[in-house]
């Protein structure tokens, strides 16, 4: 499984960085774009969604994400999409994990199906935006959700007493949380002090918020990633699953390696906008 595991791994960067370090907006946006169809594909597969459904759900979404760029790109343009998407996961993420509502729920399960095309639509809109500010800023936005969740990783490994959502994902701790909080914060005030290739999230939040309101700014999308996790682990639960697909060969499903990003992505542009 190891093996398989970091063989994928390889293979995922060995595309992923190229694109993202030395291809163009446009061919960034196509690979983010064909990443977000196959998540949509897997997010229908967990409602349940029957025989060809998931398919078509996700040529709908491949569609409305086509149809949206006639809002624009860019960090301003597509504003209400951001918004849209953040009004999901500010309400919709902490209800789910506190009132914990099943599929079997008929009104849940198709408001899960339409808000799920504004969650990947927002994704791929705030990757592109991202990318058009710079490399070093993309990678900086993705660098909170890896840092939050290796920072967590390891220090729930040494200093894990505390179950932070036991009946969703019983691994998951508050001193983990914590940990990855930290991470995050570490970094980004190093960044920070050195400059170090500007712009980048922690940089633009500076400018625009103030070092408190940063502050403030980076423990929300440290929260937020955590949010986006539960929510996709209760989602498999709900479904009697332990991966979104198996696509990812020792990794699970797309949405296992993008669920944290979900809810941050269309949050860190708002704080920016």
């Amino acid at each position: 499984m190891l093996k398989t595991r970091v063989i994928t791994a390889i293979v995922l960067l060995a595309v992923f960085l190229p694109v993202t370090l030395f291809a163009p907006v446009g061919a960034f946006g196509a690979l983010i774009a064909f990443v977000v169809v196959f998540a949509a594909w897997e997010w229908a597969r967990l409602l349940k969604v029957e025989g060809a459904g998931p398919i078509i759900y996700a040529l709908v979404a491949a569609a409305a994400l086509v149809a949206s760029t006639r809002l624009g790109t860019g960090m301003r343009l597509p504003r209400p999409l951001f918004q849209a998407a953040a009004v999901f996961w500010v309400l919709a993420g902490p209800y789910v994990l506190l009132r914990k509502p099943t599929l079997a729920q008929g009104a849940w399960r198709l408001f899960l199906f339409i808000a799920g095309i504004v969650v990947f639509v927002a994704c791929w809109h705030a990757l592109v935006a991202a990318r058009m500010a710079g490399v070093p800023f993309v990678l900086s936005l993705m660098l909170v959700v890896w840092l939050a969740d290796i920072g967590a990783y390891f220090a729930g490994k040494a200093f894990g007493r505390h179950k932070l959502a036991p009946a969703i994902s019983p691994g998951k701790t508050w001193e983990g949380a914590i940990g990855g909080w930290l991470a995050v914060l570490i970094v980004a005030t190093v960044a920070i002090l050195l400059h170090a290739f500007e712009p980048t999230l922690y940089s633009a939040l500076l400018e625009r918020l103030g070092a408190i309101r940063t502050l403030v700014a980076l423990t929300i999308l440290v929260a937020f990633s955590v949010v986006g996790d539960l929510f996709e682990s209760m989602l498999k639960r709900q479904a009697g699953v332990k991966d979104s697909s198996g696509l990812l060969p020792g990794h699970g499903g797309v949405l296992d390696r993008i669920d944290a990003l979900l809810p941050v992505l269309p949050l860190a542009m708002l704080l920016l906008g």
